[in-house]
């Protein structure tokens, strides 16, 4: 059985991640999320208050300022794979570099 690189594993895991977050995402389904569908239901969805983020480019699943819905879509996922991405790689990056320093036999 033949080994497969981790820099190999991670490539390929980014590039289904993207064509996931920028192609499939718009065939997701269009009805609301868990919580607002029981806010809609139960009767308080009116009660809902506006957060900090509503303002930011990619609130709502799309991108601000891009008309066309598909592309929007599109790209706020790929945007947020790619944050994710560097976030977690550079995580595992920095962890990696720290358990790499010499070690200390303490007694």
């Amino acid at each position: 059985m033949r080994s497969v690189s981790t820099r190999r594993l991670v490539v390929v895991g980014l590039l289904v991640a993207l064509v996931l977050a920028g192609v499939v995402s718009y065939y997701a389904s269009s009805h609301p999320d868990g919580l607002n569908y029981v806010a809609e239901k139960v009767g308080f969805l009116s009660t809902g208050r506006r957060h900090a983020t509503d303002g930011s480019p990619f609130a709502g699943y799309s991108t601000r300022g891009v008309g066309n819905a598909r592309l929007s879509g599109g790209l706020a996922g790929v945007v947020g794979v790619l944050v994710v991405g560097l976030v977690g790689g550079g995580l595992a990056w920095l962890l990696r570099r720290r358990g790499h320093g010499p070690s200390e036999d303490r007694r």
